[in-house]
This record gives C-alpha cells, sequence and structure tokens, in this order.
C-alpha cells in the first residue's frame, strides 16, 4: 500500500465519521425543533419531498407530501401542548452507498397537556427508522417511520390537544 492509498483510506473513513456525525445532528434538529417550536429548524432536517409513516402507532396511512406542508401541519399538534420533549438515542446508521443511509434511533416523546379528561403526560416509547438523503445542503430525511412499541399516560390528551387547537382557529 502507498502513501497515497492510505491517504485515500484515511480521508473516506474522516468522511463517514463526518456522515454520521451530520447524521445524528439532523435527528437531534428534528427533535429540537419539534419541541422548540422552531418550524424553521424543523423543517431544515427534510429533502423537498418526504414520505410520513405513523400508520404503526397511530392508525394514519403512509404519505408523500412537500416538507414545508410536513411542517406546517406538524406545527399546530405541537403547539397545542403545553410542553413536549422528544429524546433521541442509541442512533445505529447504516450507509447505502455514499448518498443514502438509515439511521434507526429510540423515542422517548413525552406530551404534556392539563386537562380534565384525566392524567395530563402522554408518553410514547419506540424508534425512528428514518432514511437520509445526502443533498447539495447535507444529509436530509427522505422518509420518516415511527414505530411505538408501547405508550403511557393519557392518550386522550392528543385529542384534546387537537380540539384546543380547532377552537382557537374558530373564535
Amino acid at each position: 500500500m502507498t502513501q497515497s492509498d492510505e491517504l485515500s483510506a484515511t480521508d473516506a473513513r474522516v468522511r463517514r465519521l463526518w456522515d454520521r456525525a451530520e447524521i445524528g445532528d439532523v435527528q437531534l434538529r428534528y427533535a429540537t425543533g419539534t419541541d422548540s417550536h422552531d418550524w424553521e429548524l424543523f423543517r431544515s432536517c427534510f429533502t423537498e419531498e418526504v414520505e410520513i409513516d405513523f400508520s404503526a402507532g397511530f392508525g394514519q396511512p403512509v404519505v408523500r407530501m412537500s416538507a414545508d406542508d410536513w411542517a406546517k401541519s406538524t406545527a399546530p399538534r405541537m403547539e397545542s401542548f403545553k410542553a413536549t420533549q422528544h429524546m433521541i438515542t442509541n442512533l445505529v446508521i447504516t450507509f447505502d452507498g455514499d448518498d443514502r443511509a438509515t439511521c434507526v434511533a429510540y423515542l422517548r416523546a413525552s406530551h404534556h397537556l392539563p386537562n380534565s379528561t384525566g392524567d395530563s403526560d402522554q408518553v410514547v416509547y419506540g424508534y425512528y427508522t428514518n432514511r437520509f438523503e445526502r443533498t447539495p445542503d447535507g444529509w436530509r430525511i427522505a422518509r420518516v417511520k415511527l414505530t411505538p412499541l408501547w405508550m403511557t399516560g393519557n392518550f386522550g390528551i392528543f385529542q384534546t390537544a387537537l380540539t384546543a387547537e380547532d377552537s382557537s382557529h374558530r373564535s
């Protein structure tokens, strides 16, 4: 092996480490944007078109939409809660060539909304399986898949939050 080959192999390893760090950062921006209601930050996590799969725990059909529409539709749901906290950990990143990757990451998503229907909290435990693509702006999520393993607390606060949001728009 020549010195040039060694440098080339080192460059490839450094690039892969950089890719892993950037994908991890995107996952964290996704959670931070959601919890801080920074919808520009949230939007920056996605390719122009994104596939959303929340079918496993919430019965919603898998949909493809623009990332702008995804951010706009997520904002009122998350802003309806008094507080949320999405913790994303244990990232396992696998690469499919140089420009595609999958990140499986544990999730604990806490939602808080004082209400008259019972417990004020609801927590989703599960994992994301997100498909990433390298874009000119860096790694972005092209597909979000949430797989809840179990949930605790008052699932009714999701409906309460959405009802409160709908009422405030009608006033």
